[in-house]
C-alpha cells in the first residue's frame, strides 16, 4: 500500500513538472493572445475611499472590468486569473487599500 502511494505522488510530480515552461518561472505578463478588458490605469485614485456601491460602480466603469470582486480584511480569495475582473481589497473600516484588475 505504501509504494502504491509512493508510486501516485512521484506520478502527480512528474505531471504537474510537464506543466511548467522551460525557465518554470510562469509568464511575467499575459499573453498576447489574451484579451484583457480590465486595465490597471487610473485606479490608485480610489485608495482611500470608502468602499461603497457607488464606488464599486466607478471602478468598474474606469478600469472597463466586468465583474468586481470585494476583499475584505482577511477574506481568503482564489488565485485563478481573470482578466475581465477587478479586484477591490479594503480594511477594517471600509477603506480601499488596492484595486487590481485579475
Amino acid at each position: 500500500m505504501r509504494t502504491g502511494t509512493l508510486g501516485m505522488t512521484a506520478g502527480m510530480i512528474l505531471s504537474l513538472g510537464a506543466c511548467t515552461g522551460a525557465d518554470a518561472g510562469g509568464p511575467a505578463t499575459t499573453p498576447a493572445t489574451a484579451e484583457a478588458p480590465c486595465h490597471n490605469d487610473g485606479l490608485d485614485r480610489f485608495i482611500g475611499q470608502k468602499a461603497s456601491a457607488e464606488t464599486g460602480a466607478a471602478l468598474l466603469k474606469a478600469s472597463g472590468a466586468k465583474t468586481l470582486r470585494w476583499g475584505g480584511p482577511g477574506m481568503a480569495l482564489t488565485m485563478d486569473f481573470r482578466a475581465d475582473r477587478l479586484t477591490v481589497a479594503y480594511d477594517e473600516q471600509m477603506v480601499i487599500t488596492a484595486a487590481r484588475c485579475g
